[in-house]
């Protein structure tokens, strides 16, 4: 039977690459959303004709019902409308790509609507962790990792014995373009500087998650939620060349790593196509072109972020929901020109102050926290 997915974040890099993915193993697509890139997802509706179509943004989806009026394809609009993609029927996996707090709600559509829920969206399981692991475990359906690290991750997991002997997980990082500078040499980087990502090409917002190594923060949580392990079982290493993804280490410190060339089409193939493996849309790599893998231990106080995801994880509840929406905010705020990118720790860690301790929280917590996270942000600019 032909597989089905649906696309949340369609016209943003994983979106393309997972709709690249789809028409190179004959899958078709039911649904893909979109936050207002009118021109580009029309593209997408015409060559790939999805029964539905939505944009956040109201204006956006009318210009683009208009433009697609002789498809076929029904045009839906705001977060309704991407929840209504996310549930559609047809789909057998839905691919979350949405960047940001904004992805929580369609994962939760899509669980909730048994389907199968391949994740590139960190910060809905970095923020609603216990509610989204909840919903996948009621609806008895798969949540798949697509972020490259935890892709790798959850094939080492594989080959792991049952009597849980699994001692950590070792997550790497590239590092980012500020790899090695000191926060003197800091001081007056610029967004168009952060940008300039030496390994993978990506949205500027995790781009600039990448350089302050928030992102890699982000990560630290998202495995924490899905591994089930605790924060203190998790490591970071630095390996510039992007070729080991990810490791796990077992208790007579064996270790296991997923090595692959930088191209995020194979962690969202497999996700797609897991258990079994299809032909790769990629190259092959080969260790001797690469010649040599280096590693670092991560600069814990010049890129203070990790360290804040590392605190917020460990203190459990709505912190991790509270230092996402702060630096939601902070990076928005550092991509305008208006503050300073050594600001961006000083920022997010005042979402610390204004958060509850709350270890059972709702939906609701979360977003009344990440109202309160973006408020403290803007506050403590003005102080």
């Amino acid at each position: 039977m032909k597989k089905n997915i649906t696309v949340l974040g369609s016209t943003g890099s994983i979106g393309v690459q997972s709709l690249d993915v789809a028409e190179k193993a004959g899958f078709g697509v039911t649904a893909i959303t979109a936050n207002s890139s009118v021109e580009a997802i029309e593209a997408q509706i015409r060559k790939f004709r999805p029964l539905a179509a939505a944009l956040s943004d109201a204006a956006a989806a009318k210009d683009l019902k208009t433009r697609v009026a002789d498809t076929g394809t029904k045009v839906l609009s705001g977060e309704e409308g991407v929840c209504e993609c996310a549930a559609m029927d047809g789909a057998d996996t839905v691919i979350d790509a949405i960047v940001g707090l904004a992805g929580l709600k369609p994962a939760l559509a899509a669980v909730n609507a048994k389907k199968d829920l391949a994740l590139a969206n960190k910060e809905a399981i970095v923020a609603g962790g216990p509610l989204v692991l909840d919903a996948v475990k009621k609806a008895g359906v798969k949540l798949l990792p697509v972020d490259s690290e935890h892709s790798a991750i959850f094939q080492c997991l594989q080959a792991s014995p049952p009597n849980k002997a699994l001692k950590k997980l070792i997550l790497t990082a590239s590092g980012g373009p500020f790899f090695g500078k000191t926060r003197e040499e800091l001081k007056n980087v610029t967004a168009a500087d952060a940008l300039k990502h030496p390994t993978w090409a990506m949205g500027a917002k995790i781009t600039i998650d990448s350089a302050s190594m928030f992102n890699k923060g982000l990560e630290l949580i998202e495995a924490h939620f899905l591994f089930g392990v605790t924060p203190a079982q998790i490591d970071i290493v630095v390996h510039r060349e992007s070729i080991i993804h990810s490791l796990i280490e077992f208790n007579d410190h064996s270790v296991l790593a997923q090595l692959g060339v930088s191209d995020m089409r194979i962690p969202i193939q497999y996700a797609l196509t897991y258990p079994e493996r299809y032909p790769s849309p990629v190259k092959e790599l080969s260790l001797t072109d690469v010649g040599t893998l280096t590693f670092y231990k991560p600069d814990y106080e010049t890129f203070d972020c990790l360290g804040i995801c590392r605190e917020a994880v460990t203190r459990g509840g709505l912190f991790p929901a509270a230092v996402n929406s702060a630096n939601e905010e902070a990076n928005r705020l550092f991509r305008e020109g208006k503050i300073g990118f050594l600001q961006l720790g000083e920022l997010i860690r005042t979402a610390f102050e204004i958060t509850p301790e709350k270890p059972d929280f709702t939906l609701a917590d979360v977003y009344d926290t990440d109202k309160a996270a973006r408020a403290r942000v803007i506050d403590a600019l003005r102080d």
